[in-house]
């Protein structure tokens, strides 16, 4: 993530098929190593190299094909298409869910040879780097990436697009926003009413913990809330139904530093807040509000803004209930969070 940090707006909204900045292939493997620390209670590293030469073999493999060799860019990036898809066997999945998070991490998709859309689209601009550095990319090629379902990345001669393309252009910033968003939405650990955003979901496991709302509550989410807290208590942030927060919070650690979307920091707020952390919850809902008002950006007036807006005050009113408490700052589990524990399934 060092490596997006230092780049200028221009840089960051560089097609990913002609990146040579950031190399995307290394920080989603490192991202796959953080994430595997987290969720496993394994001592060993998840190895880099060996993943990061895998794809390198990819290149290889389909240049001893001979069909990069004297092809027109439409039979090249044809054979490539069949190489990946059909020779290969790379599928695309649509799934997002911690019971099979393997589409969300570089690693796992080269070892299953199944991916999201935007996994896909970083293997094929990996292979699109090698060969134009071994000059047998003579041409400016640009990766087409699906808004549907059910489309695969593939290449395209960019001398030949249409205007119609630049809306699938994927660019290196919005890769690596879309992959931490899959990975935070997979994890993030209140899973009832799939129609609400993730920040809603857990501000409302909030106001499930208040016996004054508690009329308000079906009993499911007044349950998902209670059981947070009871795995909170004991030091535990994983469960196999109710996602893990330790891993949203490394997502959404990540996206802040992305400089994204100023909500990044109201996540992250209201997790902290679940992890009793209420001073650092305050802080980074105060830092949303102020990078919220001085945004040159107008804000869509809709529904879900509104609600979002009216949740966000409420979580504010409590916390500044409880700043006014002796000893607020402290977790009411005194850092038992931070504890690599997972509950057993």
């Amino acid at each position: 993530m060092s490596q997006i940090k230092g780049l200028s707006r221009i840089e960051r909204e560089v097609s990913i098929s002609i990146n040579r900045r950031v190399d995307l292939a290394k920080t989603a493997i490192y991202i796959s190593a953080e994430d595997f620390a987290l969720m496993s209670q394994s001592s060993l590293a998840l190895p880099v190299d060996p993943f990061i030469e895998r794809l390198f073999d990819l290149t290889m493999e389909f240049c001893r094909s001979g069909k990069v060799l004297r092809a027109s860019p439409e039979a090249l990036l044809d054979s490539l298409y069949k190489f990946l898809y059909v020779e290969k066997d790379f599928q695309r999945s649509n799934v997002i869910s911690r019971l099979e998070p393997h589409p969300l991490y570089l690693h796992a998709v080269l070892t299953y040879q199944s991916g999201s859309a935007y996994m896909l689209a970083l293997i094929y601009s990996e292979i699109l780097k090698v060969l134009r550095f071994w000059s047998l990319l003579d041409f400016d090629c640009e990766i087409f990436f699906p808004h549907d379902r059910y489309g695969l990345p593939r290449g395209y001669h960019k001398q030949k697009s249409a205007e119609s393309d630049h809306p699938h252009i994927l660019t290196v910033q919005t890769l690596l926003e879309e992959i931490l968003k899959n990975v935070k939405e997979a994890f993030w650990p209140f899973r009832h009413d799939q129609t609400k955003s993730l920040f809603l979901r857990a501000v409302h496991a909030v106001l499930c913990t208040d016996r004054s709302n508690v009329v308000e509550e079906s009993g499911f989410q007044l349950e998902s809330a209670k059981s947070s807290h009871r795995r909170l208590d004991r030091g535990t942030l994983t469960s196999l139904h109710l996602g893990d927060l330790r891993l949203a919070l490394s997502a959404c650690e990540r996206l802040i530093l992305l400089e994204f979307d100023p909500k990044e920091l109201r996540d992250y707020s209201v997790l902290l807040y679940h992890c009793g952390l209420y001073e650092q919850s305050l802080h980074y809902l105060k830092l949303y509000q102020d990078r919220k008002g001085s945004s040159l950006q107008k804000q869509a007036s809709n529904e879900l803004s509104s609600l979002e807006d009216e949740a966000g005050e409420k979580l504010m009113m409590r916390l500044n209930l409880i700043s006014m408490e002796e000893g607020w700052s402290k977790p009411s589990h005194s850092g038992t969070f931070l504890r690599n524990n997972s509950e057993p399934s």
